[in-house]
């Protein structure tokens, strides 16, 4: 067995990581600029604590990978299957970055804070969003089902369908002007001018 290669406090720029293996690796403290992470292998390595910025992170493969308390800015996570991460270590923000179809299925995302994202055909069914954040993004397509969405802000979101009947919503936070992503499976016309002549 490899012995565990820590690195705390450095800075990693322009690498390219793609399609290769790292292990036995903890990073705390830890900036990546630039890097390419696409189908690379992160399996059982350890993130606390590590900011990625404009980074491709799409498709990488996360086995048994602790992150905890990770910042993606300005990344592309697309496609990365977030359940298979360390329950343990498993806590984010997304700021400008494109996270389409990805999956975050049955995991505790409490109060984590999406801002300025693509999250198309996200799959957040059984995840624990309570307290989240969706500022300013998009979320076409994205599945939530029996989710916990209990106190969490959807104000400046769009493109949601959300069933009311199928997810937590207990003080969940909507504009009045994306109030149709909560009814439109109920076949309703509804007019968003308000003007009546």
């Amino acid at each position: 067995m490899e012995e565990t290669v820590f690195h705390e406090d450095k800075t990693f720029s322009n690498i390219n990581y793609a399609e290769t293996k790292l292990r036995d690796r903890e990073f705390v403290h830890c900036t990546f600029l630039n890097c390419n992470f696409h189908k690379s292998d992160l399996s059982d390595n350890s993130f606390e604590d590590c900011v990625f910025q404009n980074c491709n992170f799409s498709m990488t493969i996360l086995n048994g990978a602790g992150m905890r308390d990770v910042t993606f800015i300005e990344c592309k996570v697309l496609g990365v299957d977030f359940t298979k991460c360390n329950k343990y270590m498993f806590s984010f923000s997304f700021t400008n970055s494109f996270l389409d179809y990805s999956v975050f299925y049955g995991r505790k995302l409490k109060n984590t804070k999406f801002v300025g994202c693509t999250l198309k055909e996200v799959d957040f069914s059984e995840t624990d969003l309570s307290g989240s954040l969706f500022d300013n993004c998009d979320l076409t397509d994205a599945r939530f089902l029996n989710t916990n969405l209990e106190k969490a802000d959807f104000r400046t979101a769009r493109n949601f369908t959300i069933f009311p009947e199928a997810n937590k919503m207990k003080k969940a936070k909507f504009s009045v002007l994306n109030l149709s992503g909560l009814l439109s499976h109920y076949n309703l016309d509804i007019d968003n001018d308000i003007s009546i002549s």
